[in-house]
């Protein structure tokens, strides 16, 4: 007997690359990981990308100048485009500054057909700084590191993302349930 298999599209089997762009400390990576459990607990296939663990191993060796951060953030978007391809959820949780850099992490997409999601976390840099999850803002106070992203480095807020969460001003759950909003409105999940 012949195994038929169904290669249709159904948000279970469909990837995406949902990528959480905004300022150090802002949320990305909290939401990121709440947004995924609720896509496992629902059955779909989803990985998060997180931009520290991507830099400490696939972006070993890169600085933080203007070249360094667009190379890491192409690097990261090849990746998700892929996992995308193969009907994977990747949720990406990465600073991404410069908005010709992320333009063309969705032109990637938008080539291979994979569906891409932007997300600006969006929080005052005064919020980001009270939380400093990293000690970043702290170490750039004291004089220790320089070229921190919305503070003595660029950050070009996105000006039409898919979905603009406050992350100052709504839970955790509330801002990745706003994500999931948006995904459904697609048919992703």
């Amino acid at each position: 007997m012949t195994d038929i298999r169904c290669t249709c599209r159904t948000p279970l089997n469909t990837g995406a690359t949902i990528w959480l762009t905004g300022l150090p400390s802002a949320g990305k990576t909290t939401i990121a990981r709440a947004l995924a459990d609720r896509l496992r607990a629902e059955g779909h296939r989803a990985e998060v990308l997180d931009g520290d663990e991507i830099r400490r191993f696939l972006s070993a060796g890169l600085g933080f100048s203007r070249a360094d951060r667009d190379a890491n953030v192409q690097r990261i978007g090849l990746v998700a485009e892929v996992l995308a391809r193969n009907g994977v959820k990747a949720v990406v949780p990465v600073i991404a500054p410069y908005a010709d850099s992320r333009a063309a992490v969705r032109q990637r997409h938008a080539a291979s057909g994979a569906d891409y999601v932007e997300v600006h976390v969006a929080a005052p840099v005064e919020v980001c700084r009270e939380r400093d999850v990293k000690g970043l803002y702290a170490r750039q106070k004291a004089g220790e590191i320089s070229g921190l992203t919305g503070v003595d480095d660029p950050y070009e807020v996105p000006e039409a993302p898919d979905v603009r969460v406050e992350s100052h001003a709504q839970t955790v759950r509330e801002s990745a349930d706003a994500v999931y909003a948006a995904l459904a409105e697609r048919g992703l999940v």
